[in-house]
């Protein structure tokens, strides 16, 4: 996660980062970072951690690589 609010890149794709961590830090993780500090960026965010869903702007969801849902989180 770090090296991607480092490179300052436009478009960030986290490939399930907050899964090596424990709830509580990847709440924090995820409010501050993604939520935060790249809030202004395109952040492509692929997780199974389905709590964070409620912050999502859109949510894409695939099953055997077709899309089944995209949309917000109502």
């Amino acid at each position: 996660m770090a090296r991607a609010i480092y490179s300052d890149a436009d478009i960030m794709l986290l490939d399930d980062p907050l899964s090596a961590v424990d709830p509580e830090v990847a709440a924090k993780l995820f409010d501050e970072c993604t939520s935060g500090i790249l809030r202004d960026k395109i952040v492509i965010l692929c997780t199974h951690q389905l709590q964070f869903l409620t912050k999502a702007k859109k949510i894409l969801l695939l099953k055997e690589g077709k899309v089944v849902k995209l949309g917000s989180y109502e």
